[in-house]
């Protein structure tokens, strides 16, 4: 038989109960609705059904409880969006732009096996340059961020007659 969650009483049935009406967004609102639920004595089966929330992120939410209290609920941690978001600056770019320059003007030219540049071709020269391993999508992605296309000509048929092709052509 599973073991019954314990849920540390940082704050008392009604003040979870008067934190979930209370609470300025939707988010908190639902986290302090979780926690009301479970200290009333409710099983994590009904938690999820009342509230949507996965047993995964429920379990998560506990945890967070019990290690900060009321302060680990809401949208946390305690700083507003816009706050990370200006922390968060993304992931750096894979090239910069001086690499991107450099393979601009390798593609202007004809790749180094004399045929068309390529995925494959475009990543193993970023993998030579940067020092990093570049697969060959990344390299067919930048080739196409580049406006670049592969431009390779059509297959003929090998086992085709070139006088019944000239005949079938339109004059």
């Amino acid at each position: 038989m599973p073991r019954r969650i314990t849920i540390t009483e940082h704050l008392s049935i009604e003040e979870l109960q008067q934190g979930y009406r209370q609470a300025k967004s939707a988010i908190e609102s639902r986290q302090y609705q979780v926690i009301w639920l479970l200290a009333q004595g409710k099983k994590t089966e009904e938690v999820v059904q009342i509230t949507g929330y996965s047993r995964i992120w429920i379990y998560a939410l506990i945890k967070r409880y019990n290690q900060l209290g009321a302060e680990g609920l809401g949208d946390w941690p305690k700083a507003t969006l816009r706050e990370r978001r200006k922390q968060n600056q993304g992931a750096k770019p894979l090239i910069g732009d001086f690499e991107q320059a450099q393979l601009w003007q390798f593609l202007q030219e004809q790749a180094p096996d004399g045929g068309f540049w390529n995925g494959r071709k475009v990543a193993d020269w970023l993998t030579s340059v940067t020092g990093k391993s570049i697969s060959r999508q990344r390299g067919w992605e930048i080739l196409r961020q580049m406006t670049f296309r592969l431009r390779v000509p059509r297959p003929a048929h090998t086992k085709s007659d070139y006088f019944e092709q000239q005949a079938w052509k339109k004059n």
